[in-house]
């Protein structure tokens, strides 16, 4: 005889349990991949490393607390992972690879290969799809708040806070010494270089609201996790009915 279909709440939670442990699981593949093959102290030094570090640990302590029937890990956390990987995703795609940018590092990653272009995917297409469908599919909706975009706005201030200093401190000529074109103040300058800091301080803080706006107006998907059902009758030798 065929055994019954799992109920749907349990079919949720496994579907987004296995979903969210598979986004974590790209993340930290496209990082080990890196570090085993480059520069582990250049490697770090990446926003693309950084985001991806918090994707692992964000993605897998929420497939975990989802497997367990907790409450998801909390919207400022998970929102403000979702931003930072998307950008991560956009600014690789329309700036760094875009020949037309006048920041594009194209002919650099024409010639990646094997490994490392596995890695390159893993981390600035896979990772940001993945995030992206797990908040439309998988994310109960209205969590987000209009203060929760100005607090995402520390993490990137905090990294180009870091490239700066990491990039003064290093010797001119110094592979890597600015991990991204838009932040070479050896190239420059610290005008621009602020100018620029700017103007992606303002796309943080615009698709911030924007991802805020879209969950405020979303309907829920069926596919996010439910609640377990409360068995409302006490075990039988516990005591009478309640």
């Amino acid at each position: 005889m065929t055994p019954p279909p799992p109920p749907p709440h349990r079919l949720a939670r496994a579907t987004a349990t296995a979903f969210r442990a598979l986004i974590a699981a790209a993340a930290a593949t496209g990082i080990v991949i890196e570090c085993v093959l480059g520069s582990v102290p250049l490697v770090l030094s990446f926003f693309t490393i950084w985001t991806n570090i918090l994707v692992a640990a964000v993605f897998a302590l929420s497939a975990a607390r989802t497997w367990q029937r907790r409450p998801d890990a909390a919207p400022l956390w998970r929102g403000g992972v979702l931003l930072y990987i998307l950008v991560t995703g956009l600014v690789f795609h329309l700036v760094l690879a875009n020949p037309s940018s006048p920041f594009n590092v194209a002919a650099e990653l024409s010639e990646l290969s094997g490994a490392k272009a596995v890695a390159n995917q893993l981390l600035h297409t896979v990772t940001p799809l993945g995030a992206v469908l797990d908040f439309l599919l998988l994310t109960a909706p209205r969590t987000l708040r209009p203060r929760h975009a100005l607090q995402w706005l520390a993490y990137p201030l905090a990294y180009v806070t870091f490239a700066l200093v990491r990039g003064a401190l290093l010797a001119p000529g110094t592979k890597g010494r600015y991990p991204y074109p838009f932040v070479d103040v050896a190239l420059y300058g610290y005008a621009r270089v602020a100018l620029n800091a700017a103007v992606l301080g303002l796309a943080f803080y615009a698709l911030g609201l924007a991802l805020v706006a879209a969950d405020h107006f979303r309907r829920a998907s069926p596919l996010v996790p439910a609640p377990e059902p409360v068995n409302r009758i006490s075990s039988p030798a516990g005591g009478p009915l309640k």
